[in-house]
Order: structure tokens, then C-alpha cells, then sequence
């Protein structure tokens, strides 16, 4: 008390400090101590009311306990004069055992006289119910049903009551109404033919569907009750419970999956596209079945069915075994891609759980995969081992097409600025961009495995390519006639080199996400070095190309040189008039023939051209006509006639024409001589002389 008493003190002291800050305020010290006292008060009088509030309750609280006593007191009085009586009693009681089996005698016989109408008339209620149930009359039917069953099941928990062990009777009683099991039986058929067709009876005649739910719950409500009495007495009538609440749903779950099951109408053999066929049937039936169901079937079941949404799960159940059943076929690619699509996103689409009719009952985020994670990776793993396989056929099958054309007699294509190309790069891309997007449709991680597929193939078909091309020149070279359009083709080749790089890097800015790029940088640089090599080969191909054509032409204009030029002697261009001439002349001819083999040899480096034989005709001709002595004119022209035996009289009367020196008797003498000498013409010769034409200076013979 005295701590807080020092608190109080100490909080005053504060309180009066912050009221007297300033000296203007101790005017209002007498204001400060009314308010203060009234506030005193306040507390006071509002202290001595909660203190007498707890006074009176501490009171009545005495007094109610004080009552309780008594009130035990007199229980406990109480008890021990029952406890007395009770034991009084007992004998009396064992006295009453006829009693009891009177009164259980009579309620037997009660029962048995109430149900009495109904027992007899057994026959003629089954014969009426079963007329009310080929009429659709289910309802009325069910009625009369339930009376049957009730007297058949109070006599037998009545005879139970009396003798539970007596078989005999429970079997008679059953016996005699057999017929009624057989009534509800075919009731029940009806019953499960209406749930099968619920869907269908629902938006025809939704009253029908309605009795059966009302039937239904009827049976419930009695089964709830036999179970109820067999826990209490052990007895439950035959065929209890019915559970027609279970096996109307099981009937549903059955209906549902023959409905998924059913769908399929085409075989591989018969339709190509019957996966994507069956799929979508799938789709249109359980988009419109759940619509019914939500917008009409709802409607014709207690709120606690919970209908539609059980429906949905079976439907659900149901397409989760179909699409684990067409998984575990042999599915080819183009069937693998049509099943993921479905079930990864067709499913959840707008078009099926995702329609907005179907909100907010559906929740497609709620929904679970269709088939396990596990199958779809299998699935996967087996469309990019079969896509692998077929795009390097593909591929190979290009390439193949690719190579005819080459030999073709005809240009290839020009572009619109009238480059050659060919359709390879066309035909190439034109299948990946197929591929990559039927790989979107499915997920973006396989999109992005696609496209490495397609780039590490690529890549392994510019090798080909390149090899291919190599190939193509190396045949050319054997036969430079064919192929016709060899440098059109070489040229289109070329071109293609470029066009598929633009195809790579557009294929990656399209299907490839930029955080990916480096992955890829080492297989795109690759890919460029051997499209620069092909375009550098095929280039280095074009000019060897041109390089040949100007050698073969190089030594045409050989040839046309010396043929000129021999020609030009043969026609008298020059001509000697004495013996110092002709050694200046023939000398000068040597030293020409000289400069020519120079110049030739210069311009066909490499050509494998027999440039030496060419000089030497001249320098052939030049030793005849620088000759001194004319005894030894015919050696020497019988050499020069055995080394290039096309050489014609005409040309030797010309060649000794020019000399100056030969009589007419002479060249006459010369040419007959070697008219008459054989022949030995060297196979390596290439004729020349043939090729040059002079005037006929054949000198006539001589009369003796």
C-alpha cells in the first residue's frame, strides 16, 4: 500500500507540473482543484458501486450454494428409497415373464392384422405395380413397392422378436413374397436405364429423371433406417441395404467411360488421322455432356449430390485411363504430337475445360495431368527419337532430289533479281518451320529441343553437302561435255550457301529464346565455316573451270599461230633469192620458233599443251630451206615428210618454191621419189599440215 500510495504521490506531483508550467496558469489553481475534485468524487462513487455490485453477487452466491446442498440431500434421500423399493420388487417382476411374452404375442398378432390387407393381396400389388412400371409410372410404382416391403419386413422383425433362431418361418415368410424381390429388380432396371440416359432424358423429359432421384432417395432414407434398427435389435430385412445411391453413381461412372471408349470410330489402317479424329469427338462430347450437366442435370438432384461435380471427376477418371491406354500404343510422330497437344493444352483450352460456360464450377488450374509426368517425358523421348530418324531422311531425301537437278539439261531456277538457286534451302526450312511449330503447340521446352534438332542436323547435312558438291566437280572434271548446266548448277550451289545462312539465323531469331543464343554460338559458327567453304570451293570450282576453257582455247590459238605462220611460208609470203638469204631467213625462222616456244610455254604452264612439237615444224621447215648443199635436199625433206606425214605434195613443191633454188626438175624428182617410200606416221601426231591450204604447184611430168 505504501509503494503504491508513493506511485499515487509521485503521479500528482507530475499531473500538477504539467498544469503549472507557466505563471499565468496559477490563476486557474482554483479551477484545477474543483475539476479535480469532481473527478475525485466521480471515481469514488463509481468504486463504491462495483464494490457493492460484488457484495450482492457474493451473496446470491451463498444463497444458491446453500440451496444446492439441500437439494442434494433430498436426491441422495431419494436414491436410497428407490434402491430399497427397487429390491422389493424383484421377485415381483420374474413374476411378470408371461406378461411380457403376452404383450409380444399381441404385437405380433398386431402387426400381422394391420399388414393383414396387404398380405393377402400380394399377388395383385406386384401384378399393378408391374403394370405401372411398363406405363412409366415409376413413382407409384415405387409405392407400392415400399407397402410389400414394409409388411414383409414387420412380420419378419416381429417373428425375429419371437424367435430369432427360427429359420423355418423367416424363409416362409420370404418365400411368399418373392415375387416382390423380383418387382424390384426389374424397377431397379428401369431405374439404371433412365441414369444411363440421363444426359439425354434430362433435356427431353427432365420430370422422368427427377422420380428416379426421388426413388432413389427414398431408398436411402429406408436403408438409413434398417441399419439404424439392426444396431439396435441385430435384425436387418433381406436385400437391405439396397445402395441405390452407390450403384447409380457407379452406373453414371460406367456410362462415362463406354462414352470416352465409344468414340473411336476409325483404325490406323482405315484413316491416317484417326487419333486427331477420335480426340476431337472426345472434345465436342465432354464440352457439351458437362454443359448439360451443369446447366440442366444440376437441377434434377438434391444440392448435397454434388452432381456436377462428380460428373466431372468421372469424366476426368474416365479420359485419364483413354489417354494412358493411347499412350502405351506404338504411336508414330505425327500421332505423338496430336495426343500431347490434346491432353497438354487442348484440354485445358478454351475450347473444353477452360469455356467460359463452364466457369467458375471448372477450374482448370485445378485440374489434374491427364497422364503422368513420367509417360509424357516417354513420349516425348520417343517423338524426338522418330522426329531424329526422320529428318535426317528427310534430309537425305532432299539432298538426293537436290543432286538430280544437277545433272538436269536445263538451268535451274532464278530468283526475282535472277540469281540461280535451287529449292533445296526452300525444302529444308520449309520442314523445320513445320516441325517447330507443331513442337509449339505442345510445350515451349520441347520447341527449344526441336530447333537444337534441327540445327545439330543441319549442321551434319552441310558436311554432306559440301562432300556432295566436291563430288559433282570431281565427275565434271572426268567429262567437261557433261553435265550440261555444270557452272549454272555450281553457281545455284553457291548461292544456296547464302540463302541458308539467312534461313539459320532467322529460324534462331524466331524459334530460339535470346538466353539461349550462347548455347548455340559454337554450333552456328561451324555451320558458317562450312557454307564458306562450300561457296570458296564452289567460287575456286568456277574459276578452274574458266581457267580450262581459256587453256583449251590458249592452245587452239597455238596451233592457229604456227598454221598461220607455216602458211604464210608456204604461200611465198617470203621468198630467197640466194643461198645467204635463205640462212638468214631459216635462222631467223629458228630464232621466231624460238620466242614462240617461250611465249607458249608461258601461257599454258601447266596445260600439259605440246608446245615443243608446234615450234619444231617451224624449225623443221627452217632446216630445210637454210640447207647448202642441194644433193642433200631430198634427206632432208624425206625426214621432214617421216615426222609429220600429213604434209602434202603441195606443200613440198611449196616449200622448195620458196627456197629459190630448186629446179622444175628438181621438186619433180623429189616429190615422185617420196611418193614412192613408205609411210610410218607416229600415233602421238597430231596433224597440222592438214589445215593448211596452198595453190597446186604439182609440176606435170616430163616427156621422154
Amino acid at each position: 500500500m505504501e509503494e503504491t500510495d508513493r506511485e499515487a504521490v509521485a503521479t500528482a506531483v507530475q499531473r500538477v507540473a504539467g498544469m503549472l508550467q507557466r505563471p499565468d496558469q496559477l490563476d486557474k489553481v482554483e479551477q484545477y482543484r474543483r475539476r479535480e475534485a469532481r473527478k475525485k468524487a466521480s471515481v469514488e462513487a463509481r468504486l463504491k458501486a462495483a464494490i457493492q455490485s460484488q457484495l450482492d453477487g457474493v451473496r446470491t452466491g451463498l444463497s444458491q450454494l446453500h440451496n444446492a446442498l439441500n437439494d442434494v440431500k433430498d436426491i441422495q434421500q431419494s436414491l436410497i428409497d428407490v434402491n430399497k423399493d427397487w429390491r422389493q420388487s424383484i421377485n415381483t417382476i420374474e413374476n411378470l415373464k408371461d406378461v411380457k411374452d403376452a404383450v409380444v404375442q399381441h404385437s405380433q398378432l398386431a402387426a400381422a392384422v394391420e399388414n393383414l390387407k396387404n398380405i393377402f393381396s400380394v399377388p395383385e400389388i406386384v401384378r399393378e405395380a408391374q403394370d405401372l412400371i411398363e406405363q412409366g409410372e415409376l413413382l407409384q410404382a415405387h409405392r407400392k413397392l415400399m407397402d410389400l416391403e414394409c409388411s414383409r419386413d414387420n412380420l419378419m422383425y416381429e417373428q425375429y422378436r419371437m424367435d430369432s433362431k427360427n429359420t423355418h418361418d423367416m424363409n416362409l415368410i420370404h418365400t411368399y413374397f418373392g415375387d416382390m424381390q423380383k418387382l424390384s429388380e426389374e424397377l431397379a432396371k428401369q431405374l439404371w436405364m433412365v441414369v444411363q440416359r440421363s444426359l439425354v432424358t434430362v433435356r427431353r423429359d427432365p420430370t422422368l429423371l427427377v422420380s428416379v432421384v426421388r426413388i432413389i432417395e427414398r431408398e436411402e432414407k429406408i436403408d438409413r433406417r434398417m441399419i439404424d434398427r439392426k444396431k439396435q435389435t441385430g435384425f436387418i430385412p433381406p436385400g437391405r441395404p439396397k445402395k441405390w445411391k452407390e450403384k447409380m453413381f457407379n452406373i453414371l461412372e460406367r456410362t462415362v467411360s463406354t462414352r470416352i471408349e465409344g468414340t473411336q470410330a476409325d483404325t490406323r489402317e482405315s484413316d491416317k488421322m484417326w487419333l486427331v479424329r477420335h480426340l476431337e469427338i472426345i472434345r465436342k462430347y465432354v464440352l457439351d455432356d458437362l454443359l448439360v450437366a451443369k446447366t440442366l442435370l444440376d437441377q434434377c438432384f438434391p444440392l448435397h449430390y454434388d452432381i456436377f461435380k462428380k460428373l466431372l471427376s468421372m469424366y476426368h477418371q474416365a479420359l485419364s485411363i483413354r489417354m494412358q491406354e493411347l499412350a502405351s500404343e506404338d504411336l508414330e510422330a505425327n500421332e505423338i504430337v496430336s495426343l500431347l497437344t490434346w491432353v497438354l493444352n487442348t484440354y485445358k483450352s478454351t475450347e473444353m475445360m477452360g469455356n467460359s460456360e463452364l466457369s467458375p464450377e471448372v477450374d482448370v488450374n485445378c485440374l489434374n495431368l491427364l497422364i503422368s509426368q513420367n509417360v509424357v517425358d516417354q513420349l516425348l523421348s520417343k517423338y524426338m527419337s522418330t522426329l531424329t530418324s526422320n529428318i535426317i531422311g528427310w534430309l537425305r531425301k532432299a539432298l538426293e532430289t537436290d543432286k538430280k537437278d544437277w545433272v538436269k539439261e536445263t538451268e535451274p531456277e532464278a530468283d526475282q533479281d535472277g540469281y540461280y538457286q535451287t529449292t533445296l534451302p526452300a525444302i529444308v526450312f520449309q520442314m523445320f518451320e513445320q516441325n517447330l511449330q507443331v513442337a509449339a503447340q505442345i510445350s515451349e521446352d520441347l520447341k527449344t529441343k526441336v530447333l537444337l534438332l534441327c540445327l545439330q542436323q543441319m549442321n551434319s547435312f552441310l558436311t554432306r553437302y559440301k562432300d556432295e558438291a566436291q563430288l559433282y566437280k570431281e565427275e565434271h572434271l572426268k567429262n567437261r561435255q557433261y553435265p550440261q548446266c555444270y557452272v549454272q548448277y555450281m553457281i545455284a550451289v553457291i548461292n544456296n550457301c547464302q540463302t541458308f545462312k539467312e534461313s539459320i539465323i532467322s529460324l534462331k531469331r524466331k524459334y530460339l529464346k535470346i538466353e539461349m543464343e550462347d548455347t548455340l554460338s559454337s554450333s552456328h559458327t561451324n555451320m558458317d565455316v562450312i557454307l564458306d567453304i562450300i561457296a570458296k570451293e564452289g567460287c575456286s570450282s568456277l574459276l578452274d573451270e574458266v581457267f580450262m576453257d581459256l587453256e583449251t582455247m590458249t592452245i587452239e590459238a597455238h596451233r592457229r599461230v604456227v598454221v598461220e605462220y607455216i602458211r604464210a611460208i608456204m604461200l611465198k609470203r617470203i621468198s630467197f633469192k640466194n643461198a645467204e638469204e635463205r640462212k638468214e631467213g631459216a635462222e631467223r625462222m629458228i630464232k621466231e620458233a624460238e620466242q614462240f616456244r617461250f611465249l607458249f610455254k608461258k601461257l599454258a604452264a601447266g596445260s600439259g599443251e605440246d608446245t615443243e612439237g608446234l615450234c619444231g615444224i617451224i624449225e623443221a621447215i627452217a632446216e630445210v630451206i637454210k640447207l647448202t648443199d642441194p644433193s642433200l635436199l631430198y634427206l632432208e625433206v624425206s625426214t621432214l615428210v617421216s615426222k609429220y606425214p600429213d604434209i602434202r605434195d603441195d606443200h613440198i613443191a611449196a616449200l622448195l618454191t620458196v627456197r629459190g633454188d630448186a629446179s622444175r626438175d628438181m621438186k619433180q624428182t623429189i616429190i615422185e621419189t617420196l611418193d614412192q617410200g613408205p609411210s610410218q606416221p607416229n600415233p602421238n601426231y597430231v596433224p597440222i599440215f592438214k589445215e593448211i591450204a596452198v595453190p597446186t604447184l604439182t609440176v606435170p611430168k616430163l616427156l621422154k
